[in-house]
């Protein structure tokens, strides 16, 4: 299955993202992938930067055109690629776990995030880029971000990174398939069950206030149901709560 996937690799560049929507070149049968050294202009989900340094991370964007996702379900495509980081890092390190929406966490660190573009054509999802900056063998952090960790970090030494992308890719493969597959319950589920604080009591932030709140799930949209000491549940959409760490 890797033989469907074209792979283009780039010194610098301002957004592996941007490269990507701009591109009109040839596309694999499964999936187009850019790789970055260096992004000038990495970013994550809303006005969110990236720190990264050059050479030492993964910073990448992967395009692909799934069959008959409804953009009512566009989210599952977000899931799809949380799931398959999930499975490649598995062998490095326990406690990989998905901070929804689009970050992985390790504990209460954060390793990895991703920033998922769909287009819409009709009653379908025409394409999708999925952009991902994993912390890799970078030692230290200077920027303000709150919580970063690398894997050297949690290892204590460095990781092959054509290794762990060719393994992420790997999984990236199998969770397309069961998208195009129609199995979106297996992938919601698997998802559910990787939630970070799934089930746990902490606090949260939202319009009205801290509270404490318990994480009930996702609904299909890719909305967080979160139901508070007094038995309510909300449901919001990214950006409307804020995880008190």
């Amino acid at each position: 299955m890797m033989e469907d996937i074209i792979r283009i690799h780039l010194e610098q560049t301002d957004s592996t993202n941007r490269y990507l929507h701009a591109y009109h070149g040839e596309e694999g049968r499964l999936m187009t992938v850019v790789t970055a050294d260096y992004q000038t202009a990495g970013r994550g989900q809303g006005t969110n930067r990236w720190e990264s340094e050059a050479g030492q991370n993964l910073t990448f964007s992967v395009k692909t055109r799934p069959q008959g996702v409804p953009p009512l379900r566009q989210f599952i495509m977000l899931e799809a690629g949380s799931m398959a980081l999930k499975a490649a890092l598995a062998p490095y390190t326990d406690d990989i776990l998905v901070k929804w929406p689009n970050d992985i966490y390790w504990h209460d660190r954060k390793l990895s995030g991703t920033l998922s573009e769909c287009a819409v054509s009709g009653q379908a999802i025409r394409s999708c880029i999925l952009g991902t900056g994993l912390n890799v063998n970078q030692r230290r952090f200077v920027s303000d971000a709150p919580n970063p960790v690398s894997l050297f970090q949690i290892t204590g030494h460095p990781i092959d990174r054509e290794q762990l992308l060719q393994d992420i890719l790997r999984h990236m493969a199998h969770y397309l398939a069961l998208v195009d597959d129609g199995q979106y319950a297996t992938i919601d589920r698997e998802y559910h069950e990787a939630l970070y604080r799934i089930g746990e009591w902490h606090r949260y932030a939202d319009s009205g206030g801290e509270y404490d709140g318990r994480i009930d799930g996702i609904t299909p949209q890719g909305r967080l149901c979160v139901t508070d000491r007094q038995g309510h549940t909300k449901e919001y959409a990214f950006k409307e709560v804020k995880f008190i760490i």
